[in-house]
């Protein structure tokens, strides 16, 4: 790619989100949901959570407060395949 066609591309916007954790829950206990039920997730409060840009994993980071805001600090780039554009 041309650094023309590069420029083009850098102020378009992608959806950012990132993943804490997961469960696998029976339908009955996630029919019985009121608010103020906890769920456990799988992973523990010490392991990174996932950086995800148009639902492809792309970092990790460590979950931060940023005033009153949460925030990631990046710790690892997840290497992209590039093999099935």
């Amino acid at each position: 790619m041309n650094q023309e066609n590069l420029n083009m591309v850098m102020d378009v916007k992608v959806q950012l989100s990132v993943k804490l954790g997961s469960c696998f829950l029976p339908m009955k206990e996630l029919m019985e949901l009121t608010p103020g039920t906890v769920l456990q997730l799988k992973q523990q409060a010490t392991d990174p959570v996932g950086l995800y840009v148009n639902d492809k994993l792309v970092a990790y980071g460590e979950v931060v407060v940023v005033e009153d805001n949460f925030g990631i600090k990046v710790t690892e780039i997840v290497t992209l395949d590039t093999s099935d554009s």
